[in-house]
């Protein structure tokens, strides 16, 4: 059985044939610094050619899947805007792995998952969530383009109207609300929330490998043909709106903690 590659960020760990997936920065609620952001891309391609596994349970330590982009690091890229030509390509593979892992991919969103946190969880096959979690992606509050995923994953979950009103208006979800409208498939008490993705797993293991995989990259091809035609554009299009006045102005709203005002780009 191959060997776990370790991490600063993450920690993987083997059940049997499952490999969980575990964003580990719970004193930052697993928000993405630089690290996070590299060893995302990585993990999600060791778990892609693992052959020690036939399910992947990705999820989060402590009280968050992922809060989004760590805010330090948010106003690194803002003043250097130039790093995050980086991260475009990091955010790309990321994209792209998730769309490629031929085996299910489980998410256990055990808090809130917002922004490059929410796409993730999105791009998961099934979402199990505490019902006390929110979901959403407010690009658009600190002056971007949700590029990274959510143009491509929000409208095949809940219809192009629902996702313009939501990426648009960058609006928090509960689980429940987004259990609710399909956005995900699941929103359970704390409680009751490992029994149900344990119960989901050991069904996804006990089944018919080949066929559940195959199945699953049936369904994924048009997730892919999007990705194909928009995730270059909107990666670029975050890259331009990094650089941006607007931008610029949130990530000081955001550390005098008040409100942007915006219309300066």
């Amino acid at each position: 059985m191959t060997n776990l590659p370790a991490f600063e960020t993450i920690l993987l760990e083997r059940r049997g044939r499952l490999l969980v997936v575990t964003l580990n920065r719970p004193d930052s609620l697993n928000a993405f610094n630089l690290a996070l952001h590299d060893e995302m891309a990585a993990a999600l391609g060791f778990a892609k050619d693992d052959a020690g596994s036939d399910v992947v349970l990705l999820t989060g330590a402590g009280r968050a899947f992922s809060a989004g982009g760590d805010l330090d690091h948010i106003a690194h890229n803002a003043a250097n805007p130039e790093k995050f030509d980086h991260e475009v390509q990091i955010a790309r593979q990321i994209v792209l792995t998730m769309l490629d892992i031929a085996k299910p991919v489980v998410c256990r969103m055990n808090g809130h998952a917002v922004g490059l946190g929410a796409s993730i969880a999105l791009l998961c096959d099934v979402i199990f969530a505490d019902e006390r979690a929110k979901i959403g992606d407010p690009h658009v509050h600190v002056g971007l383009v949700a590029g990274d995923g959510g143009a491509i994953v929000w409208a095949q979950r809940i219809g192009l109207a629902r996702a313009k009103e939501y990426l648009l208006g960058g609006e928090l979800l509960t689980a429940t609300k987004a259990a609710e409208i399909g956005l995900i498939n699941h929103a359970l008490p704390a409680a009751d929330l490992d029994a149900a993705v344990d119960a989901f797993c050991a069904k996804l293991l006990s089944g018919a490998q080949k066929a559940i995989r195959y199945t699953k990259m049936l369904t994924n091809m048009e997730l892919k043909r999007i990705a194909e035609m928009v995730l270059d554009q909107g990666l670029a299009w975050e890259a331009e709106t990094v650089r941006s006045a607007d931008h610029a102005e949130a990530v000081r709203a955001l550390i005098e903690k008040r409100p942007p005002v915006f219309g300066k780009s």
